[in-house]
């Protein structure tokens, strides 16, 4: 199988057009730099709230509220011990949370099946960086210590997330990996947000219309790492690592008319060159933010099926 495919494997680079109605009835797209951010994450909750849902059965799902944040465990079916990701939701650092994510964490976990645990770090602009990193750090070792009681395979532990959380997880990984944390075995990467100063490519040709705007995802890296944060710290931008050599092997999902597509894939392109296993996929007819919308487009569904059957085939 190629390192790189396309999903489906033929065919035009077109907008779903169900996607297209829906971008089409919802209005230009607010610009986030000029209304407060309790109106940004109001209509963000809102809309996430009307998403229906596939809900798949588990056999338990419960929140439990850690010192500073609070964590959702989707138990699956069956008898462990089972591997487990660890989840990172998206948002720009600034949006969502366990409920905006709720089916896809659900999903993963019946389709792996894996225990998924949700970490719903702390958020900018009242949380900035490193803090919301730090978060997902005390989660994948909470994970971990807790992997007896959880019915987890500690050497079966990935990290995962999609755009905002993609970034924190593909920079959780090169910090372990640094520092000698808990092992990583698995990273599942869904259009991760790689490098602040990313210009030119997809963040020019899909910088408006789209649902992301290039102005809206400008405004999040800005918040979520302000001065004295450097845009190239690795830690922000993994994509300005020295080095991604020892990362652990990755699964990455792209949207075609995304922002932050061409930033996704050369993260992927860094880790092949580096020596790391990876697979990625670009799937033609989506937009930032499909993975939450499986049980309205088979694309969406049919990402959420593959990236079950990286963390399984990549966490044997």
């Amino acid at each position: 199988m190629a390192w790189f495919t396309y999903w489906p494997a033929e065919g035009p680079d077109v907008l779903d057009g169900r996607v297209k109605a829906a971008l089409a009835a919802g209005g230009p797209v607010a610009d986030f730099r000029t209304q407060p951010v309790a109106v940004t994450r109001k209509n963000f909750d809102t809309g996430a709230a009307a998403v229906p849902r596939l809900k798949e059965p588990l056999k338990s799902v419960e929140t439990r509220t850690l010192p500073q944040f609070k964590i959702r465990l989707y138990m699956p079916e069956g008898r462990g011990p089972f591997p487990a990701l660890v989840f990172f939701h998206g948002g720009g650092w600034v949006l969502g949370d366990l409920e905006s994510h709720d089916d896809v964490c659900r999903t993963i976990a019946s389709r792996t099946p894996a225990v998924v645990v949700s970490v719903d770090y702390r958020l900018a602009p009242e949380w900035t960086f490193p803090v919301p990193l730090d978060d997902c750090e005390a989660g994948l070792r909470w994970t971990v210590e807790h992997a007896a009681e959880l019915g987890i395979d500690p050497a079966r532990v990935a990290v995962g997330g999609d755009s905002a959380g993609g970034n924190l997880a593909a920079a959780l990984a090169l910090r372990m990996r640094d520092r000698q944390g808990p092992r990583i075995a698995f990273q599942l990467l869904i259009y991760p947000a790689t490098d602040y100063s990313s210009k030119g490519g997809s963040i020019d040709e899909f910088s408006q219309g789209y649902g992301l705007t290039a102005a809206n995802m400008h405004w999040f890296w800005s918040v979520f790492a302000p001065a004295p944060a450097r845009p190239d710290d690795p830690e922000v931008s993994p994509l300005r690592a020295k080095s991604l050599a020892g990362l652990p092997p990755a699964f990455i999902v792209t949207a075609h008319f995304d922002v932050i597509r061409d930033e996704g894939e050369e993260y992927g392109r860094k880790l092949r060159d580096a020596g790391v296993p990876v697979t990625m996929v670009r799937f033609r007819q989506m937009n930032h933010g499909f993975i939450r919308m499986g049980a309205l487009y088979p694309q969406a569904n049919q990402a959420l099926t593959m990236c079950a059957q990286a963390l399984r085939t990549g966490l044997q």
